[in-house]
């Protein structure tokens, strides 16, 4: 099926719905892509204090829940399902969005696709899908009194813990060096925080799976320590989420950004700047500026 449309969007995280809401403002038609859910890394966080508007902040979940109800009322309906492949069509002046059920064409496009999670080098084959290895946090969401164990040491990795250990669950955060790259706010509150333990100098060296979680050994200090872990969640980096692109949109990518025919918006795109301020005002202005 062929469908035209004057904007598409891909992704619906802060910066999606951003423009999808205001380009519903100028009725301007669109339609938006979601392979997963609604809310992007939001999901993730443990609490948001930085976004105007909610004195003390607001949990992550309890955001989306907003914006999802946002949507709702002005009659947005998210196309679900999973962006195969997007090219640009020189001739006729339009991209062609493929998706596992249609094709779509649109004279602009807008990518808000967010990051995906980086890979950990050292999992073997066998372990990639295993039902005690995660990279994001809202699945663990309903785990309650398990030993967690967390990779990473970054804003993410520490955030995480601390939405982990609201459910009783002992959190162990392991870096592989003495740097912590997260913020000073998120190490003090790990810091205090009883139910996370936090271990530096650790680079992990093996995960074996056993009938009820895994067992991890690292190298720390020229020793091998193990931990029996009931789940493992790593947050070692993102990167931008773009495998749909094809290669002849990759070759004009400058030349139709030029045009404003195309935007990356939010966390595609910003690097260390991802902050859903960020994104929502680069939604609202992509928007803007496509009509």
């Amino acid at each position: 099926m062929n469908i035209a449309e004057t904007v598409a969007i891909i992704g619906a995280g802060p910066a999606g719905i951003a423009a999808a809401l205001q380009l519903q403002r100028y009725k301007i038609k669109f339609k938006i892509f979601e392979q997963g859910d609604i809310g992007g890394l939001l999901l993730n966080a443990n609490r948001v204090e930085n976004y105007p508007g909610f004195p003390g902040g607001i949990t992550g979940p309890a955001l989306v829940k907003n914006f999802r109800q946002q949507l709702s009322d002005q009659e947005i309906k998210v196309d679900q399902h999973e962006v195969k492949q997007v090219d640009y069509k020189a001739e006729k002046k339009h991209f062609i969005i493929k998706t596992d059920q249609s094709f779509i064409s649109s004279k602009f496009l807008i990518i808000a696709s967010g990051t995906k999670s980086r890979e950990l080098p050292a999992l073997s084959p066998d372990l990639e899908h295993s039902n005690y290895i995660f990279y994001e946090v809202y699945p663990l969401k309903t785990c309650k009194g398990k030993t967690i164990a967390v990779i990473g040491a970054g804003d993410g990795a520490f955030d995480y813990a601390l939405n982990l250990a609201q459910k009783e669950n002992k959190v162990r955060i392991f870096n592989r060096s003495n740097t912590c790259k997260c913020l000073s706010l998120l190490y003090d509150q790990v810091k205090n925080n009883s139910m996370i333990s936090y271990y530096p100098h650790c680079s992990l060296q093996s995960i074996k799976e056993n009938h009820s979680g895994l067992t991890l050994s690292f190298k720390h200090q020229k020793k091998l320590p193990s931990f029996e872990v009931d789940r493992l969640l790593i947050a070692i980096g993102r990167d931008p989420a773009l495998d749909f692109l094809s290669e002849n949109l990759k070759l004009r990518k400058n030349i139709l950004i030029k045009h404003k025919v195309l935007y990356f918006i939010g966390d595609v795109h910003n690097g260390l700047y991802r902050q859903t301020g960020i994104a929502v005002g680069e939604g609202i202005k992509a928007a803007m500026m496509s009509f």
